[in-house]
């Protein structure tokens, strides 16, 4: 089948099969959304403009942190630094006030930041699940945080943590960053042990092992799963290499080397029928088209291009499209087919090259929310033709944080460095 035909079909909102559990209407439960694509939940209505001025529904002080919050069972979940610990809060989702805190770990600090957590938490089927930057995995209950279990990266997988000590790489150098991913009957981790639990499956309920596999370091990009040719597959960019486990027995697949200096490898893969699209800001915006190869798999460079180079952006696809980042503090649309650019927007980016960063969310399939690193948020259309902006709106200070869209709301960090505020911004009725 002709690759744009295959990618319409299963990237034309049938992003459903890769579903984390059961998500109710508007919910945003996790990293990226309720696919982890950027997308926002199908039953989200379109968006077609931006308020003049957005109404502020609360805001209440957050500690530091660079984590996302994400929104389920009427509650707003976020990870900042309380009294010295990388904390799980929950907040109320009609004015922002607390509702339990459970600290999860001691806080890690270097040179990219304050101490302060860096994984946005997952809500999935009654319970919470955070993860903190030395490697301790809790899972708690919704209702009201008591702990259910944990497992530590460092002490029951053999993953090494050394911080930023000469030349390590990825989760080792500047902690673990990349959200688990939680289905039923599954949550799948970025353990980092080159050990034989480069990733790790566990049951999301108990914490109980079912499998481990791959001696890969972890980088910080989280991981996605996806059903590939037929196989459903857990897709990660590690610190060496993109490499797809299958789902069931933790086998690998197929391996795809990438080394980069520190392994600063963050973008979450997008999964487009059969290729997967990545990028580091050493290497290119890469697809890598997956297959059947006899009895076994390979995985192969389909297009590569280093003028739209992600940095820690990660992107979104629309149909055949990929909005991304690029490495000129410009907004890109990339043809998914071919890699080309169509066209390149510059002005909506003010932080150096290096440190630009901003999230994307998807919103009624054909207008997508940008939220700039200066707090800005852009709205424009999912056009490959031209770019067609839509709106454009100051909602917050300087932020990092990746905003989760729930019900017309939109809920973000206010702040960097500083600890800032968690709020909810009102965007359409």
């Amino acid at each position: 089948m002709h690759f744009l035909a295959a990618l319409r079909g299963f990237v034309a909102f049938s992003l459903a099969a890769l579903s984390c559990g059961d998500v109710a209407a508007g919910e945003w439960p996790q990293w990226r959304g309720p696919n982890r694509t950027g997308h926002a939940a199908a039953d989200e209505k379109p968006l077609a403009r931006l308020p003049e001025t957005p109404r502020t529904v609360w805001k209440v002080p957050a500690g530091e942190g660079f984590a996302s919050p994400v929104v389920a069972g009427g509650s707003v979940f976020a990870m900042d630094t309380q009294d010295g610990k990388e904390t799980l809060r929950a907040l109320d989702i009609a004015d922002g006030h607390e509702l339990w805190r459970t600290p999860v770990d001691d806080t890690f600090k270097d040179s990219q930041g304050p101490a302060a957590p860096r994984c946005t938490p997952v809500a999935w089927d009654g319970r919470v699940y955070a993860q903190s930057c030395k490697g301790e995995l809790l899972c708690v209950s919704a209702a009201d945080g008591k702990k259910l279990w944990s497992v530590n990266y460092t002490r029951d997988f053999g993953a090494v943590f050394t911080g930023e000590k000469g030349n390590a790489p990825g989760a080792t150098r500047h902690g673990n960053n990349g959200s688990p991913w939680v289905e039923a009957g599954w949550l799948f981790a970025s353990a980092g042990s080159t050990n034989g639990a480069g990733v790790v499956a566990l049951d999301p309920k108990t914490g109980a092992m079912r499998w481990k596999g791959g001696n890969e370091i972890a980088a910080y990009a989280a991981p996605m799963v996806a059903t590939i040719e037929g196989t459903r597959q857990v897709v990660d960019f590690m610190a060496d290499a993109v490499v797809g486990f299958d789902a069931t027995d933790g086998r690998v697949l197929w391996r795809y080397p990438m080394k980069t200096a520190f392994a600063r490898h963050v973008v979450t893969p997008l999964v487009i029928g059969n290729r997967i699209v990545v990028g580091s800001h050493q290497t290119a915006l890469i697809a890598l088209r997956i297959s059947r190869d006899g009895d076994g798999w390979k995985a192969a460079e389909s297009w590569k291009n280093k003028d739209a180079t992600p940095s820690v952006a990660s992107p979104v696809a629309v149909g055949d499209l990929i909005f991304a980042l690029g490495p000129q503090r410009d907004v890109l649309c990339v043809d998914a087919s071919d890699g080309h650019v169509r066209w390149t927007k510059t002005g909506w980016i003010n932080s150096p090259a290096d440190k630009a960063n901003a999230g994307f969310v998807v919103v009624g399939g054909n207008s997508i929310l940008m939220l700039n690193d200066g707090g800005e948020l852009v709205l424009f259309a999912a056009d490959g033709a031209e770019c067609k902006e839509l709106g454009r709106v100051q909602v917050c200070g300087a932020t990092w944080c990746n905003p989760a869209y729930s019900n017309g709301r939109l809920y973000l960090r206010d702040g960097i460095k500083t600890g800032g505020s968690w709020m909810c911004v009102e965007l359409a009725r």
